[in-house]
């Protein structure tokens, strides 16, 4: 269809794309929201390149957006800045994860009984007594170590 006729549909709700997108346009705020296969939404007032996004805009192919395309909405983002919500106290999960409820979070206070039945609560000079816990299907492991996939990847997620 043509972006007038698509436009109108957006308006009323409906979700518009192209048909290569892996993302799709909402009509959110009085404006036009783009939500982008990477988890982004940018403001089409906010666009980098007007001409990129015109060409778009010019073309008759526009169709209604269907399917789970609501995944689209979560913002994905690197190891680092997982690590920096960790410590602010979030749980983070990474898109990639076969497990849907598997997630890591920061656990302090950690300690451990030795064959002496003595409890003791390390505190180490550079990280006092915390470690990352990952948090699965089977369980809780203390001491997560990510994989150097875990670490370049760019799909981390705030978990639910």
């Amino acid at each position: 269809m043509k972006f007038s006729e698509a436009y109108e549909a957006l308006k009323q709700g409906a979700k518009i794309k192209c048909p290569e997108w892996s993302g799709f346009w909402a009509w959110e705020d009085n404006s036009i929201k783009m939500y982008c296969k990477d988890g982004w939404v940018l403001d089409i007032r906010e666009t980098g390149n007007v001409d990129y996004t015109l060409g778009f805009i010019l073309r008759n192919d526009w169709e209604i957006a269907e399917g789970n395309v609501e995944d689209l909405n979560i913002q994905t983002f690197t190891f680092g800045e997982a690590i920096r919500r960790l410590k602010a106290g979030q749980r983070v999960s990474r898109k990639g994860w076969n497990g849907k409820k598997q997630y890591i979070e920061l656990a302090s206070g950690i300690g451990y009984t030795n064959p002496a039945g003595e409890v003791v609560n390390p505190n180490h000079d550079a990280i006092g007594n915390n470690a990352i816990a990952f948090v699965g299907t089977s369980g809780v492991q203390l001491g997560w170590l990510a994989s150097q996939a875990d670490m370049l990847a760019e799909d981390w997620v705030i978990a639910e």
